[in-house]
């Protein structure tokens, strides 16, 4: 469970410990077995990022599946099943992440590690293949509309870089991280050296 005003599950939260119970499951005996106490518990809105459930013996049984204790001693085995659900994770991310102008994606799990605007026909090409070669996953921008609609497009998707070619900056490359507020002019070489 993540922690969200966007959220669609109700969770009761142990903020010290760390501890949340689902209100689904949310009882007494639940609070006691975690050695929470109801009053250090508050009511938050989360989304369920993933999953646990506890099956016991019922499928192990079924099929046969056993195992020997210290004593040699046959038991079925204990299934459990554990599972993340990367959509709802990405989900999580942009809403617990987004700021005023988008989405904000982490490096370790963005879409693509630059954003590539070609404010200036035919200015981006060289620049999106020598990033390819190097590795770096690139969105490349080089739609017919305004630069305006760009950069505005650029923040709402929320790539960890963004790079523009343009006649303005006559042969460099302005990079900027999206939370930044400065940019930099650099050469071609410059900024593939800072992204990779």
């Amino acid at each position: 469970q993540t922690v969200s005003k966007a959220g669609e599950d109700t969770i009761y939260l142990d903020k010290k410990k760390k501890i949340a119970i689902n209100k689904e499951v949310y009882t007494d005996a639940i609070v006691k077995s975690l050695g929470l106490k109801k009053s250090d518990l508050v009511e938050e809105k989360s989304i369920e990022v993933g999953n646990i459930f506890k099956f016991g013996t019922a499928y192990t049984e079924k099929l046969g599946l056993k195992y020997k204790d210290a004593k040699g001693e046959s038991h079925p085995v204990f299934l459990g099943s554990y599972g993340i659900g990367i959509g709802r994770l990405m989900g999580t991310v942009v809403e617990v992440l987004s700021d005023e102008n988008g989405m904000l994606w982490p490096l370790s799990i963005a879409p693509f590690k630059v954003h590539l605007l070609e404010l200036s026909k035919g200015m981006g090409k060289s620049l999106y293949d020598t990033l390819l070669k190097a590795g770096v996953g690139v969105l490349y921008d080089d739609r017919d509309i305004s630069a305006g609609e760009k950069l505005k497009d650029a923040d709402l998707m929320g790539m960890p870089w963004r790079l523009v070619v343009s006649d303005k900056t006559k042969g460099k490359v302005e990079m900027k991280g999206r939370t930044s507020n400065k940019a930099e002019l650099l050469t071609a070489n410059e900024a593939i050296r800072k992204l990779i």
